[in-house]
């Protein structure tokens, strides 16, 4: 069986600016490639777009997550074929893969099998340099506090509250905190810094939610870095940092246009985690998809109590945008899994185990049908260990909850193994939604009650508690004007509680608060839970052990 990269490699890819023009209607002139087969798509000419009506929005999410994997990138590439093969005119919308990850323990992130974003060596690795351009805007601003504080502290910052931290796209421990001014006056004054990963900070958060260059400059003016020995907030405005970020950040804020294997075409734009942050990838992708399309397919990251609670709280408040049908991927493994199984057993056919897992699918579904009101289907991804017996009874199970299920190959067939999915995805879209979309939570609440409703709503949680240094920043957040942001809850992607081994559809637990961070840029409030890292580290397997560079080239291992 070929791996991934072997499929991509081998894959005949058509020149990007034919996948332009013959399914998006993008004339070349209005392309800025990068080499023959990416290209950055024109923000001027897409806001010449604006007065096109939109298309349809599906939104691909899942079942909390498993070590097995669920293919939710593999199944959202495999859907936008299957549509492009219907005769629709259909984009798929992906976040752009970071580093960290996949020289870490996930590897890659262009999809699959048959069903990949290509040139797929590219997309996982230096890309368009987005991501090295988001870095350095950040540790420009890092760079400019402690700049300021060196040449007088006119703003009277206190050192020892700087909060803004700098960045790198590479999964490194060792800089989680760090210390920097060291060497003598020459050097500045010494205090305590860290590092987080790119896809982790707040100016990726901005850059996925900004919607043109002067928004973006007045998001990244709002962002507070600090605060001064008088305890007011300090921003990047008033260090005069806005105009020169924006100005690196200028090239990267255009969408960029790649193709599926079949030849469909997809954005992929921004990145950030979904268990750190919000998940999705830019509101600017997202709405030159709907206009240059009538389908678009996007997804968020990992389970739907993690990226598709952040699209619709944070991403969906701050651009107004609104998804028609989610689409939920299961597959058998994962159910069994949740459902006690054992990871090295699951190619044994267990249909108990399937129908125990179900409570976490069932929760899953709820919240996107009661909490968001979203209609729903569930794609079962299938894997070649699945049974018949177990994939019919998931298909049971789902029909129990009134919500249809679609057996899908894609993997091994493409587009053509998702046809079904398509169909069913079409059939939902062609009817009045039953549901009236909603928020988890009203922007009235409190930071304290928004936590809260997620946390019990979603979670299945019995109470919240806080570090008494989370609480107390949580009420500077509010005492200084911040109480009616959305909250981004960061926490583990394998259950529902902060606990990853507690699988299943776990109730009455405890959510607890450890950090607490404020993102007035990007425009919500950062919750850390549990043990979560805002910079990984490495497993002690990395995946940068099997990437090697053949003679002629070629790069291998990347999976």
């Amino acid at each position: 069986m070929q791996s991934d990269i072997e499929i991509a490699n081998a894959a005949v890819l058509r020149p990007i600016r034919d996948v332009a023009a013959e399914t998006l209607g993008i004339d070349e002139q209005h392309l800025v490639p990068y080499g023959h087969h990416k290209a950055k798509v024109d923000i001027g000419y897409l806001a010449s777009l604006a007065d096109r009506p939109l298309g349809r929005l599906v939104l691909v999410t899942a079942l909390s997550p498993t070590p097995a994997g669920e293919g939710k990138t593999t199944t959202t590439v495999g859907l936008t074929d299957a549509l492009h093969g219907l005769g629709q005119r259909a984009i798929a919308c992906l976040r752009e893969p970071s580093m960290g990850p996949v020289f870490g323990m996930k590897g890659g992130a262009a999809g699959g099998g048959w069903s990949q974003i290509v040139p797929m060596t590219d997309i996982n690795l230096h890309f368009t340099g987005d991501f090295a351009a988001i870095a350095a805007a950040n540790n420009l601003l890092a760079a400019l506090i402690d700049n300021h504080v060196h040449h007088g502290n006119e703003l009277d910052i206190d050192v020892r509250s700087v909060t803004w931290k700098r960045v790198v796209d590479m999964n490194d421990r060792a800089l989680r905190d760090v210390t920097v001014g060291l060497g003598g006056h020459a050097n500045g004054f010494p205090r305590s810094d860290g590092f987080d990963i790119v896809v982790a900070s707040e100016l990726m958060a901005i850059f996925c939610l900004t919607e043109s260059w002067a928004d973006l400059k007045r998001r990244i003016s709002a962002i507070v870095v600090g605060y001064t020995r008088a305890m007011e907030p300090v921003t990047a405005g008033q260090l005069g940092a806005a105009g020169a970020m924006a100005a690196l950040l200028r090239d990267a804020l255009a969408p960029n246009l790649v193709q599926t294997l079949e030849g469909a075409p997809a954005f992929v734009h921004g990145g950030p985690f979904a268990n750190i942050a919000h998940g999705c990838s830019s509101v600017m992708a997202t709405r030159a998809g709907l206009r240059l399309a009538d389908v678009v397919v996007t997804e968020a990251g990992f389970g739907a109590d993690l990226g598709a609670e952040k699209f619709v709280d944070i991403k969906c408040r701050k651009s107004g945008l609104r998804p028609d049908v989610a689409v939920v991927v299961a597959t058998v493994r994962a159910l069994k899994y949740h459902g006690g199984v054992a990871l090295a057993d699951l190619a044994t056919e267990d249909v108990t185990a399937v129908e125990a897992g179900m409570a976490n699918l069932r929760r899953h579904l709820a919240n996107i049908r009661d909490v968001y009101g979203i209609p729903a289907v569930v794609a079962v991804n299938r894997f070649p260990t699945d049974t018949d017996r177990e994939v019919e009874r998931v298909v049971e199970l789902v029909a129990d909850e009134g919500v249809r299920a679609f057996p899908a190959t894609h993997f091994t067939d493409g587009g053509t193994g998702a046809k079904d999915l398509a169909e069913g995805v079409l059939a939902v879209l062609a009817e009045p939604s039953p549901h009236e979309f909603s928020y988890t939570y009203d922007d009235a609440l409190s930071l304290t009650e928004k936590v809260e409703a997620i946390a019990r709503r979603l979670y299945g949680a019995g109470q919240v508690t806080w570090e008494a240094r989370a609480r107390r920043r949580l009420q500077r957040i509010e005492r200084d004007g911040y109480s009616d942001l959305p909250v981004c809850v960061a926490k583990t992607q394998y259950s529902f509680s902060t606990d990853p081994t507690a699988l299943g559809a776990p109730s009455g637990h405890e959510l607890h608060v450890r950090e607490v961070r404020l993102s007035a840029g990007a425009g919500f409030v950062v919750v850390v839970c549990g043990d979560m890292m805002t910079m990984p580290g490495l497993p002690k397997q990395p995946s940068a052990a099997r990437i090697d560079l053949a003679d002629d080239g070629t790069i291998l291992g990347l999976s």
